[in-house]
């Protein structure tokens, strides 16, 4: 039965669904072809509705083992590319025959992070997204796994997923798992408790979410958990659930755990520097320059500087501190790390024209 907090899943027009490589293969043999069908029919069953649907899939690097006779996800990158290369043409090729009984469609896209980070590849991205749902088609997502780097990656799908339900505008974001939702405590052990709604941070004080995976994935459930705060602090409704509850999920029934919408939707570059960035180094404010970039919300001068941390370039993602060292805030750094040192504790008119500039400019920052 639907319940009235779910109703805007059940009505989005507009839905993302991630799935994991736990919940489509079958250790050794890969692609679990029963469980794919069954989440296609499921998805189908939607789109046929008249409602839009972006899949985001893992699976290609673990549809890769058996054909290349390998036991177990490979460490090194390139046999992880290598894997990549083989499963993904399997993994869409599944796809695609599983959708054609519907009469679907569906379209690959495959992204890098320096896809959604860069303004002129986010809206190549995000162009060809929507074009596919005008189309009629249902984009099939992974990340590109085949040439995606350490630097690069997203490091999971479920991050992707929640990106890519910001960029399109969805309504909600469906999670699959292999485990029913988000619980107090390891599932595995008694008295584990599902937590069926989370309405904001205190929702989650005690939860225990792991980041070990299954054998064949790169998440765990403390991914799923960032992934979820990622999505709803844009406004986005999210369902973490069991791949074999999909449809139940998708209609908005009472099933995982809900994770309801905690602010609004920030621009995708903001959005990527909040929840995906990498910080390459660190900035320690004096007291008075933590007030001016956190509550005044103003760009981050060399004068309030105290201490540079890290290797990083000019507009490398660098976290601000307190004088205590905690994180406030998360900005693109106008200057290399070696220019820094000589301009701390400046006010910039004693500065050379050439160091006049903003450290961060409040354009480039988000509070953390």
């Amino acid at each position: 039965m639907t319940s009235v907090a779910r109703v805007a899943v059940a009505h989005a027009d507009r839905m993302v669904v991630k799935v994991g490589s736990s919940s489509l293969t079958d250790k050794p043999t890969g692609l679990a072809t029963d469980r794919l069908d069954a989440l296609v029919e499921a998805i189908s069953a939607r789109r046929l509705s008249g409602r839009q649907v972006v899949l985001v899939s893992s699976g290609a690097i673990a549809a890769g083992l058996a054909p290349l006779r390998l036991r177990r996800r490979p460490r090194d990158l390139a046999t992880q590319q290598a894997a990549a290369s083989v499963g993904q043409s399997l993994l869409v090729h599944a796809y695609a025959l599983s959708f054609a009984r519907y009469g679907l469609t569906v379209g690959q896209v495959l992204l890098t992070a320096e896809d959604l980070i860069r303004r002129s590849h986010y809206r190549n991205a995000q162009r060809n997204l929507e074009r596919l749902l005008d189309l009629g088609v249902v984009p099939i997502v992974n990340e590109n796994d085949a040439v995606a780097t350490a630097e690069i990656r997203f490091g999971d799908n479920d991050r992707l997923a929640a990106l890519v339900a910001h960029v399109l505008h969805a309504d909600a974001l469906v999670l699959l798992s292999d485990v029913d939702g988000l619980y107090d405590g390891d599932p595995r052990r008694p008295g584990a408790q599902l937590v069926p709604q989370v309405a904001g941070a205190d929702d989650l004080a005690g939860v225990q979410a792991g980041r070990s995976g299954s054998g064949v994935g790169t998440g765990g459930m403390a991914s799923k958990v960032d992934a979820a705060t990622v999505a709803t602090s844009a406004g986005v409704h999210v369902v973490l659930a069991s791949a074999p509850n999909a449809a139940a999920a998708m209609a908005g029934a009472q099933v995982g755990t809900w994770f309801t919408p905690t602010g609004r939707r920030l621009p995708t570059r903001l959005l990527w520097l909040k929840h995906a960035s990498t910080p390459h180094g660190r900035l320690t404010l004096d007291a008075g320059a933590v007030a001016a970039v956190v509550e005044r919300r103003l760009s981050l001068l060399s004068v309030g500087v105290t201490a540079v941390e890290g290797e990083f370039e000019a507009g490398d993602p660098v976290d601000v501190c307190d004088p205590a060292g905690h994180a406030v805030a998360r900005g693109l750094v106008a200057y290399a790390a070696d220019e820094l040192p000589p301009l701390l504790g400046r006010a910039t008119h004693d500065l050379s024209d050439r160091y006049r500039r903003e450290v961060i400019h409040r354009d480039d920052l988000v509070l953390l």
